[in-house]
């Protein structure tokens, strides 16, 4: 099939467009002049006035979009979308101890929630104990505190783990998190077979943006390809990466950005599955993605079109991948912790829901929504509650469900969908010649270019060109905040030093220690670690000493300063 619009077509509407601009426009315009010279989608670029076919050019309809569940997959990898199911509806979940974030588990799967997602303190982030000195002052704070199984088994209390996913935000010790998730599954005599979710295990983006990195990008690959080969084999519903450009964009880089930078990773962990001996099409149907939602509502839009289109493309044929899910972008969306503000944080709600509307239009295969208090605190009840509500608002009362992609054969859509494939290619094009992902991130070019972004857009704040409401406009004299906060206690230190200190004491300390020197002995050999980890944390060793173990084989990574 040819362009969409045959050439006489596009001639015809490209001589009409410059009559209306010489004549209609133009009387308008000198009446009445636009609200400014020149508008910006969020991510500072150029929009023009109007779009029409002539923009579009040669736009193929068969090779651009195709249908719904076929290649390249731009209007959505299942045939019939959320006519069929809807997404997964998640709302990050994790503060104090495993039994307060069990409740509040509980609290949303009451309210509807179809999906878990576990955010967990830094020192588990990091590989520490909750009885380090490094973890003084963050018990508890920022997330669920989990030392041991002995965590685990109480965060999942009572959760039917054979028909829930969950999702859980972990890098650096992500394969024993995942270890300790399948060892509470298999004492409530769950299959590892059946357990379905996502562990983040994204550690490049890591020394890209957000830095919770333990050790070296080498042995941190070997983690990730370890892990899987090891699911393919043993938990195959798993998704083993969730390739994250949400903590890219929350550093400040633009959608653009977002996008290059996530797919570059997401081809650096095929090659390096591959390298490792894997087949292509037993790892990569599990590979998921994990996006930002941002303000701009289009731009997102054509963010998330473009990023399926390109990785069908680079999964046929770069990789060869035979299996069409091979060939699947699935992703799961978060709202824009960024953008909420703390100024009158009600209007967080209109961003948050904005910002779903754009990964529910964009085709999401699961999505999470912030709360509206998320500037001050991790989310109360009442404003997680709120959050997902929009969720549910959205899918059962706004009619986008109704019909596949909507959007599709949008001019301005397709035209802005183009623009980021052919931006990303040339990102691609930038990173080949630094020599791949891990040496541009040794010369620091994605933490540049991230941070040049965000000072672009910090400069449009301040000078007015950028204008967030209630923050440089339409301020009150005094922002009251009269919304309840949640407040992580002093006890939560307490108790899980105790529990962690009757942990070890209670367990066979032998055989950890054993265990240990066996896992001491694979990190410094070729062997899985995945068995490993499994192993240790049946016996009760901890986050902490697990890490430690790998840090004394592979030391710690540090960032070379960049100027």
């Amino acid at each position: 099939m040819g362009a969409l619009y045959e050439k006489k077509t596009v001639e015809e509407v490209c001589a009409r467009r410059k009559k209306w601009e010489e004549t209609t426009l133009k009387d308008t315009v000198c009446r009445a002049p636009e609200r400014r010279k020149s508008f910006i989608t969020c991510s500072s670029k150029p929009i023009e006035r109007l779009y029409a076919p002539d923009d579009l050019g040669d736009f193929d309809y068969l090779k651009k979009l195709n249908f719904p569940g076929e290649y390249p997959y731009t209007r959505g990898v299942h045939p019939t979308m959320y006519r069929g199911q809807f997404w997964t509806m998640r709302e990050f979940s994790g503060f104090g101890t495993a039994e307060d974030t069990n409740a509040r588990f509980k609290y949303l799967l009451s309210h509807g929630e179809t999906g878990l997602s576990t955010a967990f303190h830094l020192p588990t982030l990091y590989g520490y104990d909750s009885d380090h000195e490094f973890s003084r002052g963050e018990i508890g704070k920022c997330g669920v505190a989990i030392d041991s199984l002995k965590d685990m088994e109480i965060l999942f209390s009572g959760i039917p783990l054979d028909n829930v996913t969950t999702s859980m935000t972990i890098n650096a010790p992500a394969g024993i998190l995942l270890a300790m998730y399948i060892a509470v599954a298999m004492q409530e005599k769950v299959s590892p077979k059946v357990i379905s979710g996502t562990i983040q295990n994204d550690i490049l983006k890591e020394y890209m943006a957000q830095k919770s990195y333990i050790y070296p990008p080498k042995p941190s690959m070997r983690i990730i390809t370890d892990i899987m080969g090891y699911c393919a084999r043993e938990v195959p519903r798993w998704n083993t990466i969730s390739i994250s450009g949400y903590h890219i964009r929350e550093a400040g880089s633009t959608a653009l950005q977002e996008l290059a930078f996530t797919l570059a990773d997401g081809i650096e962990y095929v090659k390096a599955g591959v390298e490792a001996g894997l087949d292509v099409d037993a790892f990569a149907p599990r590979l998921s993605f994990f996006f930002n939602a941002h303000n701009d509502l289009f731009e997102e839009l054509a963010k998330y079109r473009a990023a399926r289109r390109i990785w069908a493309t680079v999964m046929r044929e770069r990789f060869k991948a035979r299996n069409p899910r091979s060939w699947w972008l699935r992703f799961h969306t978060q709202t824009a912790g960024c953008s909420l503000t703390a100024q009158q944080p009600e209007n967080n709600i209109v961003r948050v829901t904005i910002q779903a509307l754009a990964a529910v239009l964009g085709g999401t295969q699961s999505l999470h929504t912030n709360s509206m208090d998320e500037a001050w605190a991790l989310p109360s009840e009442k404003a997680v509650r709120i959050a997902l509500r929009t969720q549910q608002i959205i899918a059962q009362e706004s009619g986008v469900t109704n019909t596949i992609d909507p959007v599709g054969g949008s001019f301005f859509i397709e035209q802005l969908t183009n623009e980021m494939e052919e931006g990303a290619y040339r990102y691609f094009d930038k990173i080949d010649k630094l020599g791949g992902v891990i040496p541009a991130i040794e010369k620091g070019f994605f933490q540049q270019e991230i941070a040049n972004a965000a000072y672009r857009y910090q400069k449009e704040i301040e000078s007015k060109d950028r204008i967030i409401v209630g923050v440089n406009d339409y301020k009150m004299e005094k922002d009251e905040v009269k919304i309840p906060l949640l407040k992580v206690e002093k006890r939560v230190e307490t108790t899980q030093i105790r529990r962690l200190g009757s942990t070890r004491k209670n367990r066979d300390n032998k055989k950890v220690k054993a265990l240990l020197a066996g896992l001491k002995a694979a990190a410094e050999g070729q062997d899985n670690l995945m068995p490993h980890f499994l192993h240790c944390a049946q016996a009760y060793a901890t986050i902490g000493e697990i890490c430690d173990v790998l840090r004394s084989v592979w030391g710690e990574y540090e960032e070379p300063p960049i100027f």
